[in-house]
C-alpha cells in the first residue's frame, strides 16, 4: 500500500491491519496508540512490540530484545533508499514504482 509521504502510519494501519498474519507485531513509537492499536491487536490476539512514547505517563510493556531485531528491517529500507529512483519516487503509478522496489532489492540481495 502507498500512502503520500505527509500521511501518518495510523492510516495505513487501520487499512492493513486485517491482513496481519503474524503473531507478534514490532512497529516504532509512531504507531505507540492505545485504542487505534494496541487494542486492535490484543482484540486480535496479536503481542504488540512498539516502544512508548518518552511523553506518556503510563508507558506500557514491551519486549526489549524482540525489538532490537527491527534493526535489519530499517536497515534494508535504509539500502533501497540508496537508490534515487525509490528514494523520491520518480515513477508515477504505484505497478512501476513497486517493480523498481523489486529490483532495488534484487540488486541487494546479489551484493
Amino acid at each position: 500500500m502507498l500512502t503520500g509521504g505527509q500521511a501518518s502510519d495510523l492510516c495505513g494501519f487501520d487499512v492493513l491491519v486485517a491482513t496481519i498474519e503474524s503473531a507478534i507485531v514490532i512497529g516504532d513509537k509512531g504507531y505507540d496508540a492505545d485504542a487505534r492499536v494496541r487494542a486492535v491487536l490484543q482484540g486480535l490476539g496479536k503481542e504488540a512490540v512498539i516502544p512508548p512514547r518518552k511523553k506518556r505517563t503510563h508507558p506500557s510493556d514491551y519486549d526489549r530484545e524482540l525489538y532490537k531485531r527491527r534493526h535489519k528491517i530499517e536497515n534494508l529500507f535504509s539500502r533501497l533508499k540508496d537508490n534515487r529512483a525509490i528514494a523520491t519516487r520518480y515513477d508515477k503509478t504505484g505497478v512501476n514504482f513497486l517493480s523498481g522496489v523489486y529490483l532495488a532489492a534484487a540488486m541487494i540481495g546479489l551484493l
